[in-house]
């Protein structure tokens, strides 16, 4: 039965991946990539030789429709990230939508997402939380931020190395300086690190040493 799935790929060790997700990745008919080249390296590690299409936000639009009606016709694709699970942050919402629309069944594996080790790993509560993802770079940014200042849950974002002293000195200034946050980067990768402390605290150290890498910041609620 022709179907979508999406399947989770490793954040950074290649270990870190599902024997169930090996399997489909190896029987489907095609696999869509964010990053056909990222994909590859997986694919060869594992000696996968499925063919591989782009999929990304640069392009989705323009091959939606192209993807649903080969499902439509009997095939059975798995939609990946470069890294993760597909449409956290990542490509996918647009496509697992039109999937729903013309009752083409979609199966999303459980598997690698960053921000999950993340949470856990701070210390601070994780029963209640608020995923933010990336905040907008610019408009809209700063009402955001307004609104978070008041958020009692755990809140979760995402953020790139060379932004990262920025968005925590914007962090201080709307939560304060010495609200808990827990800032981890590379996670698990050889360099995987997780710095605590309070916003001053942790936004010094990222000022003193260059950062690299992704980042997953978690920050108290009020």
């Amino acid at each position: 039965m022709s179907k979508l799935y999406l399947i989770p790929t490793p954040i950074g060790n290649l270990e870190d991946i599902t024997l169930r997700a090996l399997r489909l990745l190896k029987e489907v008919d095609m696999v869509l990539a964010e990053d056909t080249r990222t994909t590859r390296k997986l694919f060869t590690h594992y000696e996968i030789s499925t063919p591989l299409a782009p999929f990304h936000m640069h392009n989705e639009h323009k091959v939606l429709n192209k993807w649903i009606e080969r499902i439509k016709s009997g095939e059975t694709i798995a939609l990946v990230s470069d890294a993760g699970t597909p449409a956290i942050s990542d490509p996918g919402f647009l496509l697992v939508r039109e999937c729903v629309k013309n009752d083409i069944e979609v199966d999303c594996l459980p598997g690698a997402t960053a921000f999950v080790p993340a949470l856990v790993n701070s210390g601070l509560p994780s029963e209640k939380f608020i995923f933010e993802g990336f905040l907008p770079a610019k408009k809209g940014r700063q009402t955001r931020l307004k609104v978070l200042a008041e958020e009692e849950r755990t809140m979760i974002f995402y953020e790139s190395p060379h932004r990262i002293v920025k968005t925590l000195s914007q962090f201080m200034e709307y939560f304060g300086d010495e609200r808990i946050v827990s800032v981890s980067r590379e996670i698990s990768k050889m360099f995987e690190e997780t710095k605590r402390g309070s916003m001053k605290e942790v936004k010094e150290y990222f000022e003193e040493k260059k950062p690299k890498g992704e980042f997953v910041i978690i920050v108290e609620g009020k």
